[in-house]
């Protein structure tokens, strides 16, 4: 069985241990990728022409609970456990997550697959396929066929928050909440560019841009560098914390720097903004000052 070194890998780690397992026989290593619909990409057409070898394309855009009211809901046990399945993914496998995404979805896999209860490691491949790239690394096309595997054991997703949940913290303040979005999307009076709604955020939410724990080339900043974005966002790390987006992706780049530096117990806002700034009913707060 192969050990992951850490919650990152990198690109030559993972070169250098592809022979080690296939998919489904101890090391399975999944393109996570999902792409906003503005950028006009498709993630199965470009895994299909270019991936790592031996990966499996997770189909992270169509993982979701279809029968959720909450739009892009985290799976059910049952749709997570039969997607690996099918991948060929055995349940005790080591699972190597990357992405070619803007949004860094790998993260999004990373959060649906720990808070369901996998029982194998898992880790992410630092800077993605843009970094295996970079190094020069090989590349495979096609779209590969697995055996199908035992499907897994998981569980409800726990670390979730619902909107009731949310409406509930407006009363108390127990937890702090940071919203992962752009500063202008988060702080700004228009109309939100990503979900046609218009800009503003959960009274009360702080703001840390996903991006402000991340490298220029995609790679994850240091344990220091990550505390202190946080700090800067005024996070308290020892208080509870519940982390919103746009529709529960950048938040995860969130949560997983917080288990990089340790910090296992965030909450996610699965609903997010496309959720809270749908309904009417919800309050809101917009512009700089509100």
């Amino acid at each position: 069985m192969t050990q992951l070194p850490s919650a990152l890998v990198s690109p030559q780690w993972l070169a250098d241990h592809l022979d080690s397992g296939k998919a489904g026989e101890g090391l399975a290593v999944l393109d996570a990728s999902h792409h906003l619909p503005a950028a006009g990409r498709d993630a199965a057409s470009e895994f299909a022409a270019a991936h790592i070898p031996g990966a499996r394309f997770l189909g992270l855009g169509n993982l979701f609970d279809a029968g959720s009211s909450v739009p892009y809901a985290v799976p059910t046990p049952a749709q997570l456990a039969e997607r690996l399945a099918g991948l060929g993914v055995a349940p005790d496998a080591a699972i190597i997550l990357y992405d070619d995404s803007a949004i860094r979805t790998a993260a999004r896999a990373w959060f649906v697959l720990t808070a369901s209860g996998w029982r194998g490691e898992i880790a992410i491949l630092d800077g993605g396929l843009g970094q295996w790239r970079a190094h020069g690394l090989p590349l495979a096309s096609g779209t590969p066929a697995s055996p199908p595997a035992a499907p897994a054991s998981l569980a409800a997703p726990t670390r979730v928050r619902s909107k009731a949940d949310m409406l509930a913290n407006l009363g108390t303040a127990s937890e702090q909440v940071l919203d992962a979005r752009s500063a202008d999307r988060v702080y700004g009076t228009g109309v939100d560019p990503v979900h046609g709604l218009p800009m503003g955020r959960i009274p009360g939410a702080l703001n840390l841009p996903f991006t402000e724990v991340l490298n220029a080339d995609g790679t994850y900043k240091s344990p220091d560098a990550i505390r202190a974005a946080f700090t800067a966002a005024g996070i308290d790390l020892a208080q509870p914390l519940t982390a919103s987006c746009g529709s529960g992706v950048t938040a995860s780049v969130l949560l997983f720097a917080l288990h990089l530096i340790g910090v296992d117990t965030a909450m996610l806002y699965d609903g997010s903004w496309s959720e809270w700034g749908a309904d009417p009913a919800t309050p809101k707060a917009q512009g700089p000052d509100a």
